[in-house]
């Protein structure tokens, strides 16, 4: 699907692919240190085989990713992953250059859509407690939000969907 974010930029959303290792490994290649480290909670430069085959070998029900692709570059990704049968955590990470463009906001309400329609009816985000934009973006799922101030400053925010 095609998607204009707030500047005008048109990018185009679609479900990962198995054939996407490679713009994903570009992808992380060309986050800044800082935006790497807020999206895993630790640094990360690359991934492994096993990493990508998992990031991108997903079956679009249990795990369910996004990609958002400018240019044929890939500057976004979002996922729900169920982790019980009405529970998915959720993850996205937008590159820096496309961040505060309404793309996060945009793929979380997209995949929230569409784990609803899997049965899912609570997202989970793990995150810095200071990142402010991701707490932002798990706004756009739903405003019932439940923090959980786990440790070093890592916060868990869960949220119920829409019935």
């Amino acid at each position: 699907m095609l998607h204009y974010l707030l500047d005008g930029t048109l990018v185009t959303i679609r479900p990962i692919e198995p054939g996407d290792k490679g713009l994903l490994a570009e992808g992380l290649r060309r986050l800044t240190p800082e935006t790497a480290y807020k999206r895993f909670l630790s640094p990360k430069v690359r991934f492994s085989d096993a990493e990508l085959a998992y990031l991108t070998e997903v079956d679009g029900h249990d795990h369910i990713a996004y990609v958002a692709v400018i240019d044929e570059q890939l500057v976004a990704v979002g996922r729900v992953v169920k982790t019980a049968p009405d529970t998915a955590d959720l993850a996205i990470v937008v590159g820096d250059a496309w961040q505060g463009h309404g793309l996060g906001s945009w793929l979380a309400r997209l995949l929230a859509a569409h784990a609803a329609i899997e049965g899912v009816t609570r997202i989970a985000g793990t995150m810095l407690a200071d990142n402010r934009p991701a707490l932002r973006v798990m706004k756009q799922v739903s405003s019932d939000i439940v923090y959980d101030d786990l440790s070093h400053g890592v916060r868990e925010i869960v949220t119920r969907l829409a019935a």
